[in-house]
């Protein structure tokens, strides 16, 4: 029985592995990387958690409220910068704008680049290269 159990082990870790690299995808292959969006809403969670933080908020648009998604880099990386939910979090329920890259579908989902809190505090991602460079605060 023993001998069973350890022969599924690799079996199961590949399964997972390929699951994880299935899910990654390039921010390109989802976002217009050339069709940068602006908006201005009430912030109403943030979500820290792999592989990407998501913010999410709601804008007064065109047709009534519109409910945007936001993801950027993952925690891990914000840590990196010395940037923790925490920086996110003090702003919900107050008013900010969150500059990024809208999805190819053209929905209120984009990809978060630039977050401006209601105090003028800015936590900017150089993306001069690719997504995923330095934060300015």
């Amino acid at each position: 029985m023993k001998l069973k159990v350890f022969a599924l082990v690799p079996a199961l870790i590949a399964v997972f592995a390929v699951g994880t690299l299935l899910a990654h995808h390039s921010p390109s292959a989802i976002f217009d990387m050339k069709n940068p969006v602006a908006v201005k809403g009430t912030l109403t969670k943030v979500d820290w958690v792999n592989p990407h933080i998501v913010i999410l908020m709601d804008s007064k648009g065109g047709s009534g409220t519109e409910n945007w998604k936001f993801e950027s880099n993952p925690p891990s990386w914000f840590k990196h910068v010395d940037l923790s939910r925490a920086d996110f979090a003090k702003y919900l329920g107050k008013e900010v704008t969150v500059g990024g890259v809208r999805a190819v579908d053209g929905s209120f989902y984009g990809y978060m680049t630039k977050f401006t809190a209601p105090d003028g505090t800015v936590i900017e991602l150089d993306l001069s290269g690719a997504v995923g460079g330095e934060s300015k605060k």
